[in-house]
This record gives C-alpha cells, sequence and structure tokens, in this order.
C-alpha cells in the first residue's frame, strides 16, 4: 500500500503519534532511565518484586476494632502486588488486621482476587460491576455528568474518590498502592483510632494538574502547599457531591483534564480546613536512592523517579524487617 494511502487511513493525527511523538517519547524515556540496559534490570527487578509478593504467607492477625475506618485499595491485574506489599507491611507493623477493601479497576482476574483473599482472608473485594452500581445510583449520570465522565477515563485515579465515598457514611482512608512500611506508623494509627479530620501526606511540590489561580478562585482561599493523596481520609458522608461535580466541570472547561485533577479536588475541599498531615520526614514521597537502600522513614511513596529504587532494594528490606518483626514477637510471647 502506498504510503500516502496508508497515512490516509490511519489518520494523520494517529499517524504522527505512532510514527513519530511514540518513537521519540519511547527513546527519551529510556534516556532518562539510564539506556535499555538499565530498563531491563528495573523490568528484572519488578518481576522478582511480583513474584515475592504472590509467595507471600496468608497473614493472620486479630482484625482491628471494628470502630476503625475502612481502608481501601484501587488495584487491578498489573498493581495486585503492589496492593499486597504495601497492605502486607502495614499490617505487620500494626500488628493486627485491618478491615481492608479492594477495589477493582476492571482488570482483576480470578486468580488475583483468589490470592489477595489468601494473603488476607479478611479482605473484602469489589468487583468493577459492584462499584459501578453504587456509583452510579449515588452519583446518577444525568445530575453528575463531570464527575461520571473522569470515571471513566483511561487513568482511574478517580475511582479511588468517587467509588470508594459515593453513597458512603462515616470516615474511610484511601491508600496507593505503591508504597511500602518500613516501622509502625503509629501517626496514621493514631488517626484510624480517632478520626476526627481528613487526613493526607505531605508532596515534594505541587502536583494538582491546574493552575494556583483557577483553583483557588473556585475553592474560595489559599490552597494547602504540596498536598498529597499517598494515604488519604475522609469523611463520606459530609461530602458535598453539587459542589465537587460543579469544581470538576469548571476544572475541565477552563485548563481540561489531568492525571491529578482527584488530589486537586481534595485539595480544594481542604482549603481552610484543619487536616492531620503526615510528618514528611516520616512519610517520604519520592524518596532518594539512598533511602531506598537504607530506609530511615516510616512509610515511602514511590512517585516518578523512586520507582527504580523500589523495586530493585526497597520491597526487599520492607519483607525483611517484616520477618524480623515477626520473630521478636514471638520470642517475646510467653
Amino acid at each position: 500500500m502506498p504510503a500516502r494511502s496508508f497515512l490516509r487511513r490511519l489518520g494523520l493525527g494517529r499517524a504522527a503519534y505512532w510514527l513519530w511523538h511514540a518513537p521519540i517519547g519511547a527513546l527519551k524515556t529510556s534516556f532518562a532511565a539510564g539506556g535499555p540496559v538499565e530498563q531491563w534490570r528495573d523490568r528484572q527487578a519488578h518481576a522478582a518484586m511480583r513474584a515475592a509478593a504472590a509467595r507471600l504467607a496468608p497473614q493472620q492477625f486479630p482484625t482491628a476494632d471494628p470502630a476503625w475506618p475502612e481502608v481501601h485499595f484501587l488495584t487491578g491485574r498489573k498493581f495486585w502486588d503492589q496492593t499486597a506489599l504495601c497492605l502486607y507491611t502495614l499490617q505487620a507493623h500494626a500488628g493486627h488486621a485491618l478491615h481492608s477493601v479492594v477495589h477493582d479497576d476492571g482488570t482483576l482476574t480470578p486468580v488475583v482476587v483468589q490470592n489477595l483473599k489468601r494473603i488476607f482472608p479478611q479482605m473484602v473485594v469489589c468487583l468493577r460491576s459492584e462499584d459501578e452500581a453504587r456509583a452510579s445510583a449515588a452519583l446518577p449520570t444525568e445530575r453528575f455528568p463531570a464527575l461520571q465522565a473522569e470515571r471513566h477515563r483511561l487513568y482511574p485515579n478517580m475511582l479511588k474518590f468517587t467509588d470508594v465515598h459515593a453513597g458512603g457514611h462515616g470516615w474511610k482512608l484511601v491508600l496507593d498502592s505503591d508504597m511500602l512500611f518500613f516501622r509502625r506508623p503509629d501517626f496514621l494509627l493514631d488517626w484510624l483510632r480517632a478520626p476526627d479530620r481528613p487526613l493526607h501526606m505531605t508532596d515534594v511540590q505541587d502536583s494538582y494538574g491546574y493552575s494556583r489561580p483557577l483553583l483557588e478562585s473556585l475553592a474560595g482561599a489559599p490552597l494547602p502547599s504540596r498536598l498529597n493523596v499517598g494515604f488519604c481520609g475522609l469523611r463520606s458522608d459530609a461530602l458535598d457531591w453539587d459542589k465537587l461535580e460543579y469544581w470538576c466541570r469548571r476544572l475541565i472547561a477552563a485548563e481540561g483534564t489531568s492525571y491529578y485533577l482527584e488530589q486537586a479536588l481534595v485539595a480544594m475541599l481542604c482549603t481552610g480546613r484543619s487536616c492531620a498531615i503526615a510528618p514528611a520526614q516520616d512519610y517520604q514521597v519520592l524518596p532518594s536512592e539512598t533511602e531506598c537502600r537504607e530506609p530511615r522513614a516510616v512509610l515511602h511513596h514511590y512517585v516518578a523517579g523512586s520507582k527504580r529504587g523500589y523495586y530493585r532494594q526497597a520491597w526487599r528490606e520492607a519483607l525483611a524487617r517484616c520477618t524480623a518483626r515477626r520473630a521478636s514477637s514471638l520470642s517475646a510471647a510467653p
């Protein structure tokens, strides 16, 4: 087929993407990662991490106080191992099972669900169809078109917000999967014992996806700086969904959709409010290479360039500390 006919059939925009932008983007990503060899090493390390997650023994702990908030994750076929390691390390240092709920991003398979339930016998798994029905009832499309549209984007971040909280009651804690715990998270556990205000982490910079003047004009006050939702505690029945729909619609109309829309909405919700803010030194976003090798923090949130340390070193150290903590507990038992 002549090149001109091929391009016409493919569409000039798509052709430009696949023949130019995608290859250039791949080259830039490879260069930033240190080249093909280092990328291969990262993939091998990630595969070892996934295999280790699949071998985790079932966690047998007494359940936390029934009054404690549920702990929610959004996960899928590509991320279940990260979810498992995050919850495993959290419960190991907490010393008891949390009321964990996993939400399907649409890619969970029966094998993955079975493995998660094997490791965490008390876990509740909400399949995509269940969340879809609940969110559709609580946020009907004719009244919340912007929020519903965002729920169906290619990047599913909004599901961590809408599908956890819509139609719900009481406080809930949502955690990203790409995190590990290395010590007992007293700050986080104290909030779970007696939640009375929103909870969030501290980022290394503002990452809201929208201009600060636009966000603050809608929120009506100065935004908090560097809010991060690696973990985020909110009270479901206190959320004003009509206001959130309005904000969502105005943001998208002014500056388009964004990967960080969920984080921007939470920042707006927290504007002018007293919040429980995790100490940045102990609950680190984007840990350094040195910190990944020899963790001093309570928790790491592995965003952007810290993935390499996550895959190559940190998960091994996290599991080693869980094993050591378990052995110490058993030796101390009467």
